[in-house]
């Protein structure tokens, strides 16, 4: 069923400069009553290894680690795709905590749900 409220925001990217805006953006969201969803796709997985989004930090925003832990503690979801770990030869790779590793079907669940997304 259809949610207006919730607002899915899909991270294809390890980019550092394009990190920031979908945890933005949700973290806004929720501030604003809204039930936003963060899901990583293909090499954004990257930046979800432990150690790396540390390394990441552009201007005077705090590093990508921060901004994911402040999403996770403010209760956003963020899901991982496990086929696209199959595709990076993941099989047994460690993740960040509090990370929610799905299926590729779940991509499309959500996206039909949401009332909107967000690809980054």
């Amino acid at each position: 069923m259809k949610n207006e409220n919730s607002i899915l925001y899909v991270q294809t990217s390890n980019s550092p400069e394009r990190q920031y805006s979908p945890l933005v953006l949700a973290q806004s969201a929720k501030a604003m009553g809204l039930e936003p969803i963060v899901y990583y796709l293909g090499v954004a997985l990257t930046v979800l290894k432990p150690g790396e989004a540390e390394k990441m930090q552009l201007g005077s925003f705090p590093t990508v680690a921060e901004m994911l832990r402040k999403t996770m503690d403010m209760g956003i979801t963020v899901y991982v795709c496990e086929a696209s770990k199959q595709m990076l030869g993941w099989d047994d790779v460690e993740l960040i905590a509090n990370v929610k590793i799905v299926g590729a079907a779940t991509l499309n669940d959500l996206a039909l749900d949401a009332g909107a997304t967000m690809w980054f």
